[in-house]
């Protein structure tokens, strides 16, 4: 390698990561040893189906199909990432693999030159850190952001590590005082548990600080206070209440900062009851209650659910929602690829709501989703013929934002066509990529009579219709394709 060890280190690396950090099984570290063979050495597919079997083989078709470092500004990597994708429904498993790779690349980082160290670190914050966030690996995901920080903006990372050192034995002090009360009283209610106090990571630090223009000293919540049970399933809820009954006994709760995730656990099964307090000292600190099963599911996502077999029914529904979605977008031929790795970004990041349909259905979208996301959320069809919605029996226009609660019931008419103007106010890729393709058939329609017409005029000056004359046309009136030029005249 790079760094002047064996090529093997690699490997071995990329499985224990897979095995210890990610908890995955012997088909997973199999592959994981054998990740880049295919695309390194002479072994070929037909080898690894004849020597370990055919589910070995499929993983390691989709790990060599994105094995080349996306470099996103041409196209043909981002048709890779598409491959990558559409191995996914498939087996889950070559994502896992993937991002161990990956974070061993990035632990492994210092070795490689200047502009290569940037560009992987780019292109992890790009594409990897969410495609971990949605899988739930959180510990992967924290690591592959503050490492690509590391390298993309090394002055902000190394300020930031320096004052979070300097700063380790106040916060210490601070939560052994903050949490000795807790103790006392959860010690009396007989609940078995841990609680450890946590630094945010660097990465999340820095982005408060630019995204609320605030010092490093202005960030309140720099820690959280984690409060883990040991629970039955079944009273996991109950005594998660129980915790935080205590917490608020103690100290002020910030009403608009409770989360209830045990109720309506997010899309990547993350499960956990979050609270905002003030502490005596005029600090607000986030307070996490959650049972063991919840912390390991925190930590490892997907796959810690195997262990667990009644979330597993759960987790697979969701995650096949998602993978569904995530389907229809690969299929839909016609959007540009660079546009689709937009549109999945959008999906991986976004903070989600819950709607409700007329029936009392319950939907997920992204924050600030439209009542025209909801409609396309429904179908593609309903999307393109929606006029209107009423939200909680009130009628409201195509763009107004949903908020977490509402029960929303979609008008349309046959006569409504998707418009251009659509575009500036959805956020789901579902929505977007359905209205892109609606204009980009209505463009062609247009362009049909153009061409008609095109001809015509042509005829009339008794000149050919010919590839050349309109590559003449094209350069003359700076058109990139035939398509611009027809729909235009």
């Amino acid at each position: 390698r790079k760094s002047g060890e064996p090529y093997i280190t690699h490997p071995i690396a990329v499985a224990r990561i897979c095995t210890e950090e990610i908890g995955l099984g012997a088909t997973s570290i199999a592959c994981a040893l054998l990740h880049d063979t295919v695309e390194d050495t002479d072994v070929t597919l037909e080898d690894i189906d004849r020597i370990f079997g055919r589910r070995e083989k499929r993983i390691i078709d989709g790990l060599t199909k994105i094995s080349g470092a996306f470099d996103l500004s041409t196209s043909d990597q981002a048709e890779n990432f598409r491959k990558m994708i559409l191995t996914l429904p498939d087996d889950v498993r070559v994502i896992f693999i993937k991002l161990a790779d990956r974070l061993h690349n990035m632990r492994t980082l210092e070795s490689m030159r200047a502009d290569k160290q940037r560009k992987i670190a780019s292109e992890t914050l790009f594409l990897y850190a969410p495609l971990a966030h949605r899988l739930g690996l959180n510990a992967v995901k924290t690591e592959l952001e503050d490492l690509s920080l590391k390298y993309t903006e090394p002055e902000a990372y190394e300020e930031i590590s320096t004052k979070l050192r300097k700063s380790q034995e106040i916060r210490a002090r601070f939560i052994n005082q903050f949490i000795a009360p807790l103790k006392k009283e959860l010690d009396k209610t007989g609940l078995k548990y841990s609680i450890k106090g946590r630094p945010k990571s660097i990465y999340s630090i820095y982005n408060k600080i630019k995204k609320k223009k605030v010092t490093f000293e202005e960030i309140y919540d720099l820690f959280a206070v984690r409060i883990i049970l040991d629970s039955k399933l079944e009273n996991e809820k109950t005594d998660s209440w129980r915790v935080y009954s205590v917490v608020t006994d103690f100290y002020r709760p910030n009403p608009d900062r409770l989360r209830d995730w045990i109720t309506n656990p997010r899309s990547n099964g993350y499960e956990s009851l979050h609270t905002t307090v003030m502490s005596p000292t005029g600090k607000w600190v986030e307070i996490q209650i959650r049972s063991e099963r919840m912390d390991e599911i925190a930590e490892k996502g997907m796959a810690a659910h195997w262990k667990y077999k009644d979330s597993k029914k759960k987790i697979e529904n969701k995650f096949d929602a998602w993978i569904n979605k995530i389907r229809d977008l690969v299929e839909n031929k016609e959007t540009d690829t660079l546009d689709f790795i937009d549109d999945f970004k959008l999906n991986l990041y976004a903070e989600e709501i819950y709607v409700f349909t007329p029936n009392g259905d319950l939907k997920t979208l992204p924050k600030d989703a439209t009542a025209l996301d909801f409609a396309f959320d429904i179908h593609g069809d309903i999307g393109k013929k929606c006029i209107g919605a009423k939200i909680n029996h009130k009628l409201v226009p195509l763009s107004h934002q949903l908020s977490s609660g509402d029960q929303v019931e979609i008008i349309t008419s046959n006569k409504q066509v998707p418009k251009e103007a659509w575009l500036d106010f959805v956020v789901t890729s579902k929505a977007r990529s359905n209205i892109k393709q609606s204009l980009k058939e209505e463009v062609k329609k247009i362009a049909e009579d153009g061409k008609a017409t095109l001809k015509r005029k042509l005829s009339a000056l008794k000149v050919n219709y010919t590839d050349k004359n309109v590559s003449h046309l094209l350069k003359m009136y700076d058109f990139k394709t035939p398509l611009d030029l027809n729909y235009q005249i």
